[in-house]
């Protein structure tokens, strides 16, 4: 697979996902909505990654946006707020998997507020693939 093939595949996998975020919000599933948007973007974020890899090697297998966006190239050129939402999408990658941070968050996702994270992923999602 060649470096644009593997950017399409990970664009691919980042569009799917939003569309599967927006699934779950019209689902009232908001608990996922904000999982899916962290996937958007990590996968977004290793797309540009791909786009820069060597022959045969691929992004590497971490989830931590920050690290990535710094990894990509794109973190300095960033927003404050674009920033700021990835580190606010950032946790909700693990905490949504575990126990003792369901309840917390469950009661914080809204239909409001998952919309709110759809939009800040798709105009993020945009931005990214315009550094492509």
């Amino acid at each position: 697979m060649d470096n644009s093939e593997k950017v399409k595949y990970w664009l691919d996998l980042a569009d799917y996902d939003l569309g599967s975020a927006k699934v779950m919000l019209h689902g009232g599933k908001y608990l996922y909505v904000a999982f899916m948007c962290h996937q958007t973007i990590e996968k977004t974020l290793k797309a540009v990654i791909a786009r820069d890899c060597a022959e045969g090697e691929i992004p590497p297998k971490k989830h931590d946006l920050s690290k990535l966006a710094i990894q990509a190239g794109i973190f300095d050129i960033m927003s404050k707020q674009q920033q700021d939402f990835i580190d606010y999408l950032n946790p909700l990658n693990i905490e949504i998997r575990y126990p003792e941070h369901r309840d917390q968050l469950l009661s914080a996702m809204t239909e409001t507020k998952c919309n709110e994270i759809i939009t800040g992923t798709e105009d993020l999602l945009c931005w990214i693939k315009k550094q492509l």
